[in-house]
């Protein structure tokens, strides 16, 4: 049994416009020195899944440099390893000239040639947005053992776990973990099985997929593909226990952002039984704390300068925090210099942002303000 995996790394990009403005969902910046896709680069890495299609949309170029030849994830190989796939759906129709696709199952039928060449006997279909450490190889097997059509990876979620700021697929879930429903809505009230977009399918059985939606002009993977299968094919749910977290907007994004403060979360998402989430390697220069520093439960990343205090907060590389400056629950991407004397709370700044000195900037966690890239305030 060999596996190959698909990763969708544009799909949501409209959830959090502040910052796919300029990239994609899966380069996403998150954790001092992670971006979304190591996520599930990771998981399928640490599977046994050696070769990986990466569907690309448009301002992929930040994506292309963080990946590069893969081989952070050992996946520079000459056979298999990590494709990036071309975002237009040319094949198929006259009229799809120069077309990028819409949605889940354009982006599949754009990824054809990949499905067609790969050698492997499962996917595993997988977005960016999703923040979680699975062993894929346990989904596959129960995927092998049940003998289901699909099996969808499925997350039970009560009300004070919610983070949905918009539309989730919902599942209902019957005997034998036999998916019974499907629907998209947003929870409100009661506990739901929601599924985390992460699929498993076999290869033969995605092409003739893929070439039943192009006869039919499908056009919603989760409607026209399962909804009306449900009845016809065994289509089940592999329930997940772990810590899990969906991206859907900039206050989510701020949200699952601080709960990395926490050791437990930290440890469940990044080193889940000795599952390491890799990245691309940077050589910085340790941080420097100055002697009137003053740093309390904060993740600090390599190439810093702290002069003032950061409390409860989130630095990337090469962060300069001037003298006399207060940074309270904030998260400040790459590069982004803070002069003296500022005071900053509840702020996102995007790569490259320069604050000046004694500047007064204040959002809430509810609605964090935000600094977009390479801007000055």
């Amino acid at each position: 049994m060999t596996a190959a995996g698909l990763i969708f790394s544009n799909i949501h990009d409209r959830s959090i416009p502040e910052m796919t403005q300029r990239r994609t969902m899966a380069s996403i910046p998150f954790g001092c020195r992670y971006r979304m896709i190591d996520f599930p680069l990771s998981n399928m890495v640490h599977s046994d899944i050696t070769t990986v299609g990466v569907i690309t949309h448009y301002n992929y170029q930040s994506l292309l440099d963080h990946i590069g030849t893969g081989k952070d994830w050992d996946l520079a190989r000459r056979s298999g390893g990590i494709k990036i796939l071309p975002p237009y759906v040319t094949a198929y129709e006259n009229s799809a000239a120069g077309k990028l696709y819409e949605n889940r199952l354009e982006a599949l039928m754009g990824s054809v040639n990949f499905i067609n060449r790969v050698s492997a006997d499962y996917l595993v279909l997988s977005d960016c947005d999703v923040l979680l450490n699975i062993d894929l190889r346990a989904v596959i097997d129960d995927h092998i053992a049940s003998g289901a059509y699909m099996t969808l990876v499925t997350k039970h979620l009560s009300p004070a776990d919610y983070q949905f700021d918009q539309r989730v697929n919902v599942v209902g879930i019957g005997a034998d973990n036999r998916i019974t429903e499907v629907a998209k809505f947003k929870p409100q009230d009661d506990a739901v099985d929601i599924c985390t977009n992460i699929i498993v399918i076999k290869r033969t059985d995605l092409q003739t997929l893929i070439g039943d939606a192009m006869a039919h002009g499908y056009k919603d993977f989760y409607h026209d593909i399962i909804g009306k299968n449900l009845e016809k094919r065994n289509i089940r749910a592999y329930r997940y226990e772990g810590w899990y977290a969906y991206v859907s907007s900039l206050e989510s994004y701020f949200a699952i952002s601080m709960q990395l403060l926490d050791s437990e979360v930290r440890k469940n998402l990044f080193s889940a039984d000795g599952r390491n989430i890799y990245t691309k390697t940077r050589n910085s220069a340790p941080t420097h704390y100055s002697q009137n520093a003053n740093v309390v439960n904060s993740l600090v990343a390599d190439g810093c300068v702290i002069e003032g205090t950061v409390e409860n907060s989130i630095l990337f590389r090469g962060v300069h925090v001037g003298r006399g400056t207060v940074v309270k629950n904030c998260i400040l991407l790459q590069d982004t210099y803070v002069g003296a004397n500022a005071d900053l709370h509840c702020v996102i700044t995007d790569k490259n942002v320069v604050i000046k000195d004694e500047r007064r900037l204040s959002g809430h966690a509810t609605m964090p303000f935000f600094i977009g890239k390479g801007q000055s305030v």
